[in-house]
């Protein structure tokens, strides 16, 4: 199919036909309401430091890809993840356009730099598949590039399991037309207006070229050692509960948090004398 080759409707629904142009598709169902939805991501929350303190006591090595279309929920989850766990032991990754030297590296070597240490947690926010997908769809790399990462991959994630690395694989899937519903959140709010690119419209045309490559890159990388777990995410809050719901599950651990402890009663140095608040500047309170 030529590079800029435009779609019509009609083939769209002889693909869908022939079962290649799919993601999910699940029934519609209520949309979880924010209540009930923090209640249970603050019991997740808990468990995520559980897990937290499990990996930094025991020197595990967890990374976490999370792949899927724009707009899918990806950058969402990680953040929910993230956002309770210490900065020090969970870190997000997320790798912007290689440089020239990078280009002229071994195509994994700029991914190899990022991979976690012994108490670590890394959330890769888009990862090497980016050669099977945005890279093969836009025509960023060329077709020999493209089959030696489908070849190598496979191979690359078993020496890192080998290597005693924890790898876990998401892919959120959502359908064509809530994605059009968030690129359109997105332009209308100025606050999320950066989290669409260029290069964003023009996937719009891509549809079935991005199912065809998943597809592909499912067949060589979806393997027994390294499966993908896809998480079906039309529904953001519920996505983002599966997920991590999902994620404790793959990592047998046990609990160790502190328990709860008194502060003691604080000790007031009756000797000290606090300079005069004219010598400080603060920060205007206007709200």
């Amino acid at each position: 199919m030529a590079k800029h080759q435009k779609i019509s409707k009609s083939k769209v629904e002889v693909f869908e036909k022939k079962n290649l142009y799919h993601d999910i598709k699940i029934e519609k169902q209520k949309k979880l309401g924010i209540k009930e939805y923090l209640k249970k991501l603050r019991a997740l929350e808990i468990e995520l430091v559980k897990l937290q303190e499990w990996v930094k006591a025991n020197k595990l090595k967890v990374v976490v890809i999370f792949e899927g279309r724009d707009a899918a929920g990806k950058g969402g989850v990680i953040k929910t993840i993230a956002g309770c766990l210490n900065p020090r032991i969970c870190r997000i990754v997320a790798l912007g356009i290689p440089t020239e030297k990078e280009k002229s590296q071994w195509y994994f070597q700029r991914y190899v730099s990022e991979l976690p240490s012994g108490g670590e947690i890394v959330l890769f926010d888009r990862s090497w598949y980016n050669r099977a997908g945005v890279e093969k769809v836009m025509g960023y790399c060329t077709s020999e590039e493209y089959e030696e990462f489908l070849r190598s991959c496979p191979e690359f994630e078993r020496m890192l399991i080998r290597s005693g690395i924890i790898l876990i694989k998401y892919w959120f899937s959502i359908s064509d037309g809530e994605q059009e519903n968030r690129f359109q959140d997105r332009i209308k709010d100025p606050t999320k207006r950066w989290k669409i690119s260029p290069m964003d419209i023009e996937s719009r045309d891509k549809w079935v070229e991005y199912s065809m490559a998943k597809d592909k890159m499912f067949s060589y990388t979806d393997t027994k050692q390294s499966p993908w777990y896809v998480v079906p995410a039309d529904d953001k809050r519920r996505a983002r509960l599966n997920c991590i719901d999902h994620l404790l599950s793959l990592i047998p651990y046990k609990d160790l948090t502190p328990k709860p402890f008194k502060l003691p009663p604080l000790e007031h140095d009756v000797a000290y004398v606090r300079p005069p608040i004219t010598d400080q500047t603060f920060v205007p309170e206007k709200y």
